[in-house]
């Protein structure tokens, strides 16, 4: 049922401006207010605060939808639990009314602030820093490929307040857009994905009362890795959605192509790269959804399947939508059919939350 909303919701209110989203590298407004009057852009959010209460897999489905027709919309719900993740596994209960309320209402969204322009897969290298000054603490420095940034009204900063205990030193904090000395950077050019703006942002002597601290004083770096072996999931999704969106287009178009007297599907050549096609999408499904149910019970093997699940997806992601575009030859290299900015949306999902070489390095770390 929650697919069969969700994916109705997608193509009637999101499908129709994912080509002009992407044209115009313009914020998908249309699918934020969509999924804010469906009650899906934040599903994630406990009942207790004003949300949904949706375990992971909804979570996922959701995601895995909304990406199916348009990656740039999925990053509004993804980006969300993203974002507001630490407040939910370590902030206090002060900071999950305060916070998790509105964004449940769809009153702001949420961003996550851990890479920086020196300390990208080396996260604990940086250099962002927070001053203990009385009853407040005090941000500098610059974040770098932040998603949604400048769009979202709240975000999750890691930033160092013990130089001396390199990642024990590093703290979380909620900053809001509107607190003096936040600004943000030009939207970046990107590849794919160009409906979410990418930024920096750069936090200029930034005051913020104490009891926005995530969690305690060295804890933050610990929270944001505990976050990221949930949320890679969602980029799983992500990758999920996008190659399933390339199948079902390639696969009526070689029923409507002609050549050589006969549709291009009567082919065996084209019918062995559609039969891979399907079975990778399975394959990264399974252990997926499998990931999800680890995220929601907590498993201690969360870590590896996490990791696997965001690697294996996102390598299934970029096959099967380069070969959805080899399927529909010239035409799938024209910005006239979705398969070509499916291709470019797909790429992403090897690269953020972790490039899929670290994810390795994680598997190897937590081989089961």
């Amino acid at each position: 049922m929650l697919r069969d909303a969700i994916r109705s919701l997608a193509e009637a209110k999101i499908a129709p401006y994912a080509a002009a989203v992407d044209e115009e590298a313009r914020f998908p407004q249309e699918a934020l207010d969509a999924l804010v009057a469906g009650d899906l852009h934040a599903v994630h959010v406990p009942e207790e605060y004003g949300g949904a209460g949706a375990d992971a897999l909804a979570t996922v489905i959701v995601i895995e939808e909304v990406a199916r027709v348009c990656v740039s919309s999925s990053l509004i719900p993804a980006v969300n639990k993203l974002g507001s993740l630490p407040v939910i596994l370590s902030g206090s209960e002060e900071l999950k009314k305060k916070y998790l309320g509105p964004l449940a209402k769809g009153d702001g969204m949420f961003s996550y602030c851990l890479s920086e322009p020196d300390a990208g897969s080396d996260a604990a290298g940086m250099k962002t820093k927070a001053v203990r000054d009385g009853d407040f603490w005090v941000l500098n420095g610059v974040k770098r490929w932040i998603t949604n940034a400048g769009v979202s009204e709240y975000y999750t900063v890691m930033a160092v307040t013990d130089p001396t205990k390199r990642s024990k030193g590093i703290s979380a904090f909620v900053v809001e857009k509107s607190d003096e000395g936040v600004s943000f950077g030009a939207p970046e050019r990107k590849l794919g994905i160009k409906g979410s703006p990418t930024r920096e942002v750069y936090l200029d002597n930034v005051r913020i009362p104490a009891d926005r601290m995530i969690g305690e004083e060295g804890t933050g770096f610990a929270t944001a890795m505990k976050t990221l072996d949930h949320t890679r999931i969602t980029i799983a999704a992500q990758a999920l959605g996008v190659a399933q969106g390339a199948l079902d287009y390639a696969k009526g178009y070689v029923k409507e192509r002609k050549q050589f007297g006969k549709p291009i599907a009567d082919f065996q050549g084209v019918q062995f790269m559609l039969a891979d096609m399907a079975m990778k999408i399975e394959a990264a499904r399974q252990l997926t959804y499998a990931a999800a149910a680890k995220s929601e019970r907590g498993d201690k093997d969360l870590t590896f399947q996490g990791a696997a699940a965001k690697c294996f997806a996102s390598d299934v992601a970029m096959e099967v939508t380069t070969d959805a575009v080899q399927l529909l030859g010239g035409y799938g290299y024209t910005r006239d059919y979705p398969v070509e900015r499916m291709m470019r949306d797909a790429k992403i999902t090897q690269i953020y939350e972790g490039t899929n070489q670290v994810q390795r390095i994680v598997m190897a770390r937590n081989l089961p």
